[in-house]
Parts: C-alpha cells; sequence; structure tokens
C-alpha cells in the first residue's frame, strides 16, 4: 500500500482510486502494438482491458506514477523507453494521465496478481475487445498520439 491508495470524490461527483490522481502507461512497439492489461475480476473496472497504471504517491509526478506501476504490473524493462504524448482526463480534484511511449520491440511480461492477463495487441484490433470504460472513451485520442 502507498500514500496515494484510496478512494477520493472529484469535484464531478465520482468515486476514483488514487487520492493524488493516477497514471498509466500505453507502450507501443512496432507493428504497431500495444501493451494491453486484462484487469483482475476484483479491481476497479475489472475484467476489461486497459493499460497498466494505478494511484500516484504524494511525491511522484504523473510519468513516474506511470513506470512504476507499469514496471509492478507487468516486469516491462522501460530502460529505453521515449515518452511521446500524454492524455489527461481531468476531473478537477483528480485527473488520471496517460503516457504514450515507445519501445524499440515487443519484450516479454509477466502478470502480476491484479492482472488476468498481459498482452501486446494490434492497434487495429484494440476496438473489438471489452475495454475499461475510462480507457474507452479514451482511446480514439490516444490512437491519434501513438508514434
Amino acid at each position: 500500500m502507498t500514500d496515494g491508495d484510496g478512494w477520493l470524490e472529484c469535484t464531478h461527483g465520482h468515486r476514483h482510486w488514487g487520492r493524488f490522481g493516477a497514471a498509466g502507461l500505453l507502450a507501443v512497439a512496432p507493428g504497431p502494438y500495444v501493451l494491453l492489461q486484462h484487469r483482475a475480476p476484483w479491481s476497479h473496472g475489472g475484467d476489461t482491458w486497459g493499460v497498466p497504471g494505478g494511484a500516484r504517491t504524494s511525491t511522484e509526478t504523473a510519468e513516474q506514477a506511470a513506470r512504476r506501476e507499469t514496471v509492478e504490473e507487468t516486469g516491462l524493462d522501460l530502460a529505453d523507453l521515449v515518452v511521446h504524448a500524454e492524455h489527461v482526463l481531468d476531473h478537477g480534484t483528480w485527473s488520471y494521465t496517460t503516457f504514450v511511449g515507445s519501445l524499440p520491440e515487443r519484450r516479454p511480461v509477466v502478470a502480476d496478481r491484479e492482472s488476468v492477463d498481459l498482452r501486446w495487441v494490434a492497434v487495429d484490433e484494440v476496438d473489438a475487445m471489452p475495454l475499461h470504460v475510462a480507457f474507452a472513451e479514451s482511446w480514439p485520442a490516444l490512437r491519434r498520439l501513438l508514434p
């Protein structure tokens, strides 16, 4: 548990996980492919697909949180990740920042307890998957940000 864990009600009246906001990473590899996480059924928006990510701590930037959460949830080597863009879902007192970053190739990943599966998905196949509601809403904008 980190100091950012916990629920917060935003100015729009929605409940969000992460008292200091949250962040995730949309990793992109040649093809293009994106790395998606099949969320555990018990998690918020469970049994859907989205990006690895989670709550920010009080002392980290959104990008630091996105990188930390991605490594924790996937074991992905991000040493040579190049971040190209970010997309912010702003709810006033709470926000979720998705970073779009490229890797030179698809790399092995290992699912942690928060994941049913992790998969490199061809960009053209993403829309056919049962997506997390917030990711589905952001996907058209994120797709335009792909390198």
